[in-house]
């Protein structure tokens, strides 16, 4: 089976929180992609997104963890989109997840880089470090300038959030674009010919 390559979301390179809302791919055939449907695909997104180390291995309580994360950061940015009131555990989820992981950066020392910082985080600890990364990024994006930006995707057959990058953009690609424009002028093609929908 071939895998098909999504295109990237405008915002979920800068914003590792979008790109993980966007691990679910909605299809047109109604079949969703999850990115997250294994603790090894897991494992890779978060090694992908540089947000534990290539050695890192997730177990299934972990993914779980992740994925529900997952969710309640769509609630908190459909929320934000629709200007409804988020879950209150979506938030507390998001706060549990910004305190979950030290956030003191700890004095190292390597003979050859010398002196230098980094966060405490054992292999136990990898996902609730990446987290708290999501997390940051979340909450900064919620509160920032960029708020406003926040976007789902038109296509009844995508679940994406994206950043705007100019007012009138309704769509996260090309592709859902395209796609729902050849579905409005086959429609009118039937409409003209009598055919009912």
């Amino acid at each position: 089976m071939t895998q098909t390559v999504q295109p990237t979301v405008p915002g979920t390179r800068e914003h590792p929180s979008l790109a993980l809302v966007d691990t679910v791919h909605g299809s047109p055939g109604g079949r969703d992609r999850d990115e997250l449907s294994t603790p090894e695909a897991a494992t890779a997104w978060l090694v992908d997104h540089g947000l534990i180390a290539p050695e890192s291995g997730l177990q299934e309580h972990c993914q779980g963890r992740l994925v529900r994360f997952r969710h309640d950061l769509r609630d908190l940015f459909v929320a934000q989109i629709s200007m409804d009131v988020p879950a209150p555990k979506a938030v507390e989820a998001l706060n549990r997840a910004l305190s979950s992981a030290p956030g003191a950066l700890l004095l190292r020392f390597d003979a050859e880089l010398r002196f230098f910082r980094s966060a405490e985080h054992p292999m136990t600890q990898a996902v609730e470090h990446a987290m708290a990364i999501i997390a940051e990024d979340a909450a900064s994006l919620l509160t920032g300038d960029a708020a406003s930006q926040i976007a789902a995707c038109e296509s009844d057959s995508c679940q994406q959030l994206f950043l705007r990058t100019h007012a009138r953009r309704q769509w996260c690609s090309n592709r859902c674009g395209d796609r729902v424009r050849a579905a409005r002028a086959y429609a009118r093609r039937r409409e003209q010919r009598g055919v009912p929908a």
